[in-house]
Parts: C-alpha cells; sequence; structure tokens
C-alpha cells in the first residue's frame, strides 16, 4: 500500500489534508498528516508521527511531504522512519502544496520513478504568475 504523508509546521499539513480529502472525493486511508504546533515540543511531534506510521509495514511506500526540506518536521519524520527500516520504501519532498499533494494520493505508487516524476512535474507546472491580458478594454479618454 502507498502512504501520502503530509508533515508541517502550524496547521499547514492538517489544513492540506483537508483540502485533498475534499478534491480525492473521499477519505483515503493513506493519507496521513501531523504537524509540528507553535510551542509544541519536538518530542511531542515526534510521538505523534511515530503513532500516525505504527501500522506501515516494510511493504508499503511511503510519499512524505513536508513544508520546507530541512526543517524539523521533515527531519524528524525521515528519523523516524529510518528507525523504523522504512527509509528504503519513503520518497521525500519539500515545499509541499495542494497539486503536489493530489499527484501523491490520485498517481499510483507501483513505479517510484514515475511518481516522483510526477510530483515534481506536478509542482513545478502549479507555480507561475497568473497574467492579467487587459488588451481587449476599451481606453478612456
Amino acid at each position: 500500500m502507498k502512504h501520502v504523508i503530509l508533515v508541517s509546521h502550524g496547521t499547514f499539513a492538517p489544513g492540506l489534508h483537508n483540502a485533498l480529502n475534499m478534491l480525492a472525493g473521499a477519505k483515503k486511508e493513506e493519507l496521513k498528516s501531523t504537524s509540528l504546533l507553535d510551542g509544541m515540543g519536538i518530542d511531542i511531534f515526534e510521538n505523534n508521527f511515530i503513532t500516525l506510521v505504527k501500522d506501515i509495514t516494510e511493504n508499503d511506500k511511503i510519499v512524505l511531504l513536508a513544508d520546507i526540506i530541512g526543517g524539523s518536521p521533515m527531519t524528524t519524520a525521515l528519523n523516524v522512519l529510518t528507525e523504523k527500516g522504512l527509509i528504503k520504501n519513503t520518497v521525500a519532498f519539500g515545499g509541499m502544496n495542494l497539486s503536489m499533494g493530489l499527484t501523491a494520493v490520485l498517481e499510483d505508487g507501483n513505479d517510484t520513478e514515475a511518481l516522483k516524476k510526477a510530483i515534481l512535474g506536478e509542482a513545478l507546472e502549479s507555480v507561475a504568475e497568473f497574467k492579467f491580458d487587459f488588451s481587449d478594454e476599451e481606453e478612456e479618454i
């Protein structure tokens, strides 16, 4: 089974989790999230993450999406996955956004390289400036 795990500072991961449930059309059991809240010690976050991944086995695949590469949520999650022997089946990305999350949830997880390419491709395509076109407007005199 493929598990998509969202981690972040603040309530970003749970909020993204909620939006992904809405857009995916149903609650997906493989989608999980936890966050490092303001004032929360890293030990509490680590325990929350351990609880979150307790049922994941070495036969499962994990897509870890984090808000910031190198941030405490991501590094703590990777440490826990390493300790549990799950890191070999994990792909991790920082800078998560809604498009990346949706791709991670909806794409087939059997081909890891194709999944990574799809997630990164979606991330790159989804961040762009929205350009306004005012060429059809009449000029004021």
